[in-house]
């Protein structure tokens, strides 16, 4: 699939102001199709329904993890090869190299710009080898 434009964005973040503004930020200056999940559980059981092309994901959640939520994705057929970013404001550069271990494609700093952060996940998306 070389070359397939971004256009569905799964998001999973327990914070509901940052879901908000994470959500904003993409349609309406992305343009993207944006679904969101308060936890990594409710991520799992609505994933597939909604078939993202990419899943921008938080470190920091209870009950079950960033790290967690990953691995339990990639368990699911339909999420197993989908790119995963996190997004966190852990990141040290072997913090970093953790999340890149463990599957994700990238890492966004929080806090981050919402007027700049359609760009950095489309520069994500171009970097990708798809």
């Amino acid at each position: 699939m070389p070359g397939r434009a971004l256009r569905r964005i799964f998001f999973v973040e327990d914070d509901p102001d940052i879901r908000t503004v994470t959500r904003m930020a993409l349609e309406a200056v992305g343009g993207f199709t944006v679904a969101t999940c308060g936890s990594g559980q409710e991520a799992l059981s609505e994933v597939q329904a909604f078939a993202p092309d990419l899943i921008l994901l938080d470190v920091m959640m209870p009950v079950m993890d960033g790290p967690a939520t990953l691995a339990a994705l990639r368990r699911i057929p339909a999420a197993a090869e989908v790119p995963v970013v996190f997004m966190t404001a852990r990141v040290q550069s072997q913090e970093i190299l953790l999340y890149k271990e463990l599957g994700a494609c990238d890492v966004i700093a929080k806090p981050f710009d919402p007027m700049l952060l359609a760009d950095i996940v489309r520069a994500i998306w171009a970097s990708l080898d798809r």
